[in-house]
């Protein structure tokens, strides 16, 4: 009998339009407890490459999680296909889901000052969320949207190759390493991202309100520079 969590892997597959492989000798295998869910397979693994332009739509079209009930549109990301930075908010905010670009409010502004201070433009890097779909209200993602939306983000890193991940505050941090810490622990340290460095910092929004606070984004933003830098 196919478990919930096999279906929820199937649909997602379809979704994807991704060839699912199975054993010759077992037409309907049933996951074990090492079997690994599909939010933390790497799309390259089961996909058959697809482009920018394939994986756009298919999140334009995506509705696995129920988000499309109330987005506007899907923010897919925005950039440099090549960059070595890579910065990743937790969801589109109002802004972002009226023009379908990710940070263009204040909170944008204030990155592209923090990206200029470190002698890039925004053209330089690409800018990506957690969620490609802006939660009701701007709450929180919930783990089940996470879990639908992650491996676009894992695809996007794939394609683009980034020699760093800089998280945008608490939110995306969690969601992104699947932990509670507080971002006090994690702040400061060279963690790790399915194999690609990542730095977590502060969120502009936060930094708009904590003005206090932007001498300690810049020291995690001059640490991503040392990792970056490096051969």
């Amino acid at each position: 009998m196919i478990s919930p969590e096999e279906t929820r892997r199937r649909r997602y597959l379809e979704a994807m339009g991704i060839t699912r492989w199975e054993p010759r000798d077992q037409i309907e295998p049933e996951l074990t407890e090492t079997t690994t869910d599909v939010a933390t397979i790497p799309v390259s693994s089961v996909v058959v490459n697809p482009d920018w332009e394939t994986l756009q739509r298919t999140v334009a079209a995506c509705t696995l999680c129920g988000l499309q009930k109330t987005r506007k549109q899907t923010v897919f990301g925005v950039g440099n296909r090549s960059a070595q930075w890579m910065f990743v908010g937790e969801a589109p905010g109002a802004d972002e889901d009226a023009k379908g670009e990710p940070f263009v409010g204040r909170a944008g502004q204030l990155l592209n000052a923090m990206i200029f201070a470190m002698g890039l433009k925004r053209e330089d890097v690409y800018i990506a969320n957690v969620l490609k779909c802006r939660p009701p209200n701007n709450r929180d993602p919930q783990p089940n949207e996470v879990e639908c939306c992650e491996p676009y983000l894992l695809r996007q890193i794939e394609m683009i190759g980034p020699k760093l991940i800089v998280a945008l505050g608490r939110h995306a941090a969690h969601s992104l390493l699947k932990t509670e810490a507080p971002l006090a622990r994690l702040r400061g340290q060279r963690l790790n991202y399915h194999g690609t460095p990542l730095i977590v910092t502060y969120h502009p929004a936060y930094l708009l309100r904590s003005p206090g606070e932007k001498r300690k984004a810049w020291d995690d933003l001059c640490m991503a520079q040392r990792i970056a830098q490096s051969p």
